[in-house]
């Protein structure tokens, strides 16, 4: 039995401690108890972006805006579908993912970090949006567990009203708002059509061949 090796803390700002660990060839992202991500099930994280790209499909040099980085599946699946015209922002809060992700995790990285499309943004993504206007053909968000701050109370704000506001003047006419999350929240998809949007709810499995747990996704249209 292979055991468990701790490989680094991080702190996120503002928010929780959380942990890398490490058994054998798998990584995986805890706080406390609960696990945020894992390389073997991560198909859901690949959705998020292939999804969305194939609802902007003919779309020239397509900007999109990815809210946190985590282990960077979101991130390689829109580079493999993304033209050479597109341009990708990752925004990532918490310094140590990123360490990790050019560090022990470097072999999964494959050096996506570095790919000339990709702009990487250690920040808070909800500044971006709010700074932005027509900007991004699509934003994509993966920041927590789902529309509730679990691992930052901060990140309740961009779920809320004024968020998803924000959210869609940042967005070019047409443009989607992509979230996931790892459960149902009919009262967020309510607020997703409150505030405009056309709301394409899609249940995703976590791992390949149609197995694992159901995750959520969210694709919200700018009309």
């Amino acid at each position: 039995m292979i055991a468990d090796e701790l490989i680094g803390t991080a702190h996120v700002p503002d928010g929780v401690e959380l942990r890398l660990i490490r058994r054998g060839d798998e990584f995986t992202i805890v706080l406390e108890r609960n696990e945020l991500m894992n390389t073997r099930v991560s198909e859901s994280e690949r959705a998020l972006a292939t999804m969305t790209f194939e609802r902007l499909a003919g779309r020239d040099a397509p900007q999109f805006l990815i809210g946190g980085y985590g282990m960077g599946f979101t991130l390689r699946a829109a580079l493999a579908v993304l033209g050479a015209d597109a341009s990708v922002t990752v925004a990532e809060i918490v310094p140590e993912i990123i360490e990790w992700a050019r560090g022990p995790m470097e072999s999964l990285t494959a050096g996506c970090l570095d790919d000339p499309r990709v702009v990487l943004v250690k920040d808070d993504v909800a500044m971006l949006i709010a700074s932005a206007e027509n900007a991004y053909d699509a934003i994509l968000l993966d920041v927590d567990n789902g529309p509730d701050g679990l691992t930052r109370r901060e990140n309740d704000l961009l779920y809320s009203p004024v968020g998803l506001k924000a959210a869609m003047t940042a967005l070019t006419p047409g443009g989607i708002l992509a979230v996931w999350s790892a459960h149902p929240d009919d009262a967020f998809a309510a607020r997703l059509r409150t505030a405009g949007y056309e709301v394409d709810e899609i249940r995703v499995r976590s791992r390949p061949n149609n197995k694992g747990s159901k995750h959520v996704i969210w694709f919200a249209r700018k009309a």
